[in-house]
């Protein structure tokens, strides 16, 4: 439900509010809190202001990245430091955001979420705490991030299931989604999304009802997202623990690392972003035999959809790429139990091997898979979309398509550049392009590219099928 609230002049409403933070906030040095206020240099200050008015209008269903600044341009957000701790001074911030005056819990705790992450890993570019140039250094990085976030519990048995899925979801695509976080949130099961709306929220939705049920306390419900997305996805009000990664490829290894089995719902090109990153690295010589139960799930209105997806994915990557997944159409309950018994195949082979429980230190994850990909129109019409090449870099340049499209559609600097420029055009091997060119044209009929609502969608593509 949207409760944006209305002033006089027919303007969204605004608070300026003093606020301390909830959620254990770290002490700042006044080094810390200097670079978040400085709006120049290395621009800190402005990527906290649209993290922190992402996390403001939590609930609220849009994908537009200009749209929050366009109803609230005044906002701004400054990190105070006192002598008995820090104050977070907020201007011109939606109302929405408050209760009689005071911030809600749940969003003061995403907005300490904000400032943690963007302070930490600022501050250790900056100090040249990572490396970033070798895989090891890389993952180093994201457990670094997580770690700090108090997202990693150590002494829990794997329990956490990652859900993707689209933020432009129909509604009995919605509902099928809390029915299947209900069936998990009976057996146990934590959550953990890409934080936003659809079919991010849904899971987290039913496994509440369900954990209440059980009068299982101490849940997790992880979003995480990172700050080309948060801009278009705002936190959905059920996340209670939220970390920013400073790229995409991060976010796509917290949650492989992360996550102990991973239920796909319907989605648009994102989704397919993901399904290839996972699938990309599974295929690799060196994760033969590690187990990751991967389970595609949706009503039987959507059965159609996994059909094309399952189809794309063995004409590009050969037919036993299926064995990496399994398929269930409208049957939450089988999706739950498939779900619990991957996690035990999970549980067995990180207690066989010695690796933890809450990182999956094991997986080998290629550079590939983890070096941003900027998708410039250069970048996109330089990707080697062919099948004489081993299938898990084969994947790993698909994915890369899928993710120039997500930023096409929703992130600030790819909306300018498509306006500047034009289209990205992504070439190939004709076959594969013509398969490519068959989704995203379903994508396009589904209303899986953007939400419903306004004109009509404009692709931001140009697949070359010639």
């Amino acid at each position: 439900m949207n409760d944006t609230q209305i002033d006089k002049t027919g303007k969204p409403a605004t608070v300026s509010a003093r606020v301390s933070p909830a959620g254990g906030l770290d002490i700042l040095s006044r080094n810390e809190v200097a670079r978040l206020r400085d709006a120049s240099g290395s621009g800190l200050h402005s990527l906290l202001r649209r993290c922190a008015l992402a996390v403001l209008t939590s609930g609220d269903v849009g994908d537009d990245p200009r749209g929050m600044f366009e109803q609230y341009p005044n906002f701004d957000i400054q990190v105070l430091q006192q002598d008995r701790g820090i104050k977070i001074e907020l201007s011109h911030a939606p109302a929405k955001a408050f209760v009689d005056g005071h911030i809600i819990r749940g969003i003061n705790e995403l907005l300490v979420a904000v400032v943690r992450d963007i302070v930490y890993v600022s501050t250790q570019l900056e100090q040249g705490a990572f490396d970033l140039d070798g895989t090891v250094g890389i993952t180093h990085a994201v457990f670094e991030i997580l770690r700090n976030a108090r997202i990693l519990k150590p002494q829990i048995d794997p329990n956490l299931i990652v859900c993707w899925g689209g933020h432009s979801i129909s509604r009995d695509e919605y509902e099928y989604t809390k029915s299947v976080g209900y069936q998990l949130g009976l057996r146990s099961m934590d959550i953990c999304t890409g934080c936003g709306p659809g079919a991010m929220k849904g899971p987290m939705k039913g496994a509440t009802i369900a954990h209440a049920k059980q009068r299982r306390r101490k849940n997790r419900y992880i979003g995480v997202t990172e700050p080309g997305i948060i801009a278009a996805e705002s936190p959905n009000p059920i996340v209670n623990q939220l970390v920013i990664m400073p790229d995409i490829e991060k976010r796509l290894e917290a949650f492989v690392r992360m996550g102990h089995g991973i239920v796909v719902f319907p989605g648009g090109v994102g989704t397919a972003e993901e399904i290839l990153y996972l699938l990309g690295i599974l295929l690799h010589p060196d994760n033969a035999g590690i187990p990751f139960p991967l389970i595609f799930t949706g009503p039987k209105q959507s059965a159609a959809y996994f059909e094309q997806i399952d189809t794309f994915l063995r004409l590009a990557l050969g037919e036993d790429v299926a064995q990496h997944y399994k398929i269930i159409v409208d049957d939450p309950i089988a999706v739950a139990h498939a779900a619990v018994r991957g996690v035990d195949k999970v549980r067995n082979h990180r207690l066989d091997n010695k690796d933890a429980f809450f990182f999956n230190w094991s997986l080998s994850i290629p550079l590939t898979f983890q070096q941003p990909f900027i998708p410039t129109h250069q970048a996109m019409r330089a990707l080697a979309i062919h099948r004489d090449r081993p299938r898990h870099e084969l994947a790993a340049d698909l994915r890369r398509a899928f993710s120039g499209i997500v930023a096409g559609n929703v992130k600030d600097e790819g909306v300018h550049a498509i306006e500047k420029y034009g289209p990205f055009e992504i070439d190939g091997e004709p076959q594969i392009m013509r398969a490519l060119d068959r989704l995203l044209q379903a994508f396009v009929q589904q209303h899986r590219m953007k939400l419903p609502g306004g004109s009509a969608y404009v692709p931001c593509y140009r697949v070359l099928t010639n």
